[in-house]
């Protein structure tokens, strides 16, 4: 009965991640006849109905986000329990959930998954990359990866890398238009936009030591995409701000240059976050140390290539 109604609880989180039957039920390997059936139990025993059903997908009733706020909840504490009594054991091993931005997930924190599977092959990691930040809280990931700060105080964070962020420029967009000495002048150049969530649009915020400047700026190209942004300044359309992370190689090559050096944008260090937990899973603090060692090495060298 109990290994039931953890079953339903997993089966309805999965449900609403993923806000479609057939993908919750490819993901616990059921066929999608039996997720409908399994749904339906779980309405017909609690006497509810937890979702509103369309051709593709799936949203909660009120009575669904109640549902999946316990269901969450009672989730973590069984792991969190379990991880309490097999804490004794010296090797990480079990479920760990991680969840990062689409394109730095794709990249970067892929291939240092693969890398901690080789060292610790008793853990199973599910890597999710994603847009926009998640709710760990309600989703049952256990850690993501993201930089700057996320503004929910039910997490704990560590940091993982201290990351700046400068204005940059190719040569050649210098050579044609000239290299901008005040943030003033930066109303006469092509700038270009990378829409981050919801940042105010075309405003940078340069900091020269306490002071700050709100400068409002322009640019025929804009994206969301940071590689793209990135791309069309390594092909001259413009100034951008970009963190150390992503210029070190470009400035070290010579294809972009610092532009306003003694003015930065607010840091973009990389954090890893977590729900508060009492008794953090020894998987996820081997992961937490694996990163930490990596992008420690790492960021040492983009730091160098900046100075």
């Amino acid at each position: 009965m109990k290994t039931d109604i953890a079953s339903h609880l997993q089966f309805f989180v999965l449900l609403a991640r993923h806000g479609n039957l057939a993908a919750a039920a490819r993901e616990l390997d059921l066929t999608p006849p039996a997720a409908t059936k399994r749904l339906a139990q779980l309405e017909a025993r609690l006497g509810v109905r937890l979702v509103n059903r369309t051709t593709r997908s799936i949203s909660l009733t009120v009575e669904g986000e109640t549902y999946l706020h316990h269901a969450a909840r009672i989730l973590a504490e069984i792991h969190e329990m379990e991880d309490a009594v097999s804490s004794s054991r010296s090797v990480p091993r079990g479920l760990l959930r991680v969840n990062a931005t689409l394109g730095f997930g794709r990249t970067t924190i892929a291939p240092l998954v693969s890398e901690f599977a080789k060292q610790y092959p008793h853990v199973e990691v599910q890597l999710d990359v994603t847009d926009r930040p998640i709710d760990l809280v309600e989703s049952g990931v256990d850690l993501a990866i993201r930089f700057g700060s996320l503004p929910d105080k039910r997490l704990n964070a560590r940091r993982i890398m201290t990351n700046r962020r400068f204005l940059c420029a190719s040569p050649r967009y210098l050579e044609r238009h000239g290299t901008p000495t005040s943030p003033a002048d930066l109303s006469h150049h092509q700038c270009i936009l990378h829409r981050q969530n919801d940042d105010a649009y075309g405003v940078w915020r340069l900091m020269h030591g306490e002071h700050v400047e709100v400068v409002k700026v322009r640019g025929m190209l804009s994206s969301n995409d940071g590689d793209i942004v990135l791309g069309w300044a390594l092909d001259g359309h413009g100034i951008l701000i970009r963190s150390e992370w992503d210029l070190s190689r470009y400035l070290e090559s010579g294809r972009l240059r610092i532009v306003l050096p003694e003015y930065v944008q607010p840091l973009a260090d990389l954090f890893v976050y977590y729900p508060h937990k009492r008794n953090q899973s020894a998987r996820a603090r081997a992961f937490i140390d694996f990163l930490v060692e990596r992008f420690g090495n790492s960021g040492a060298s983009a730091s160098a290539a900046l100075t």
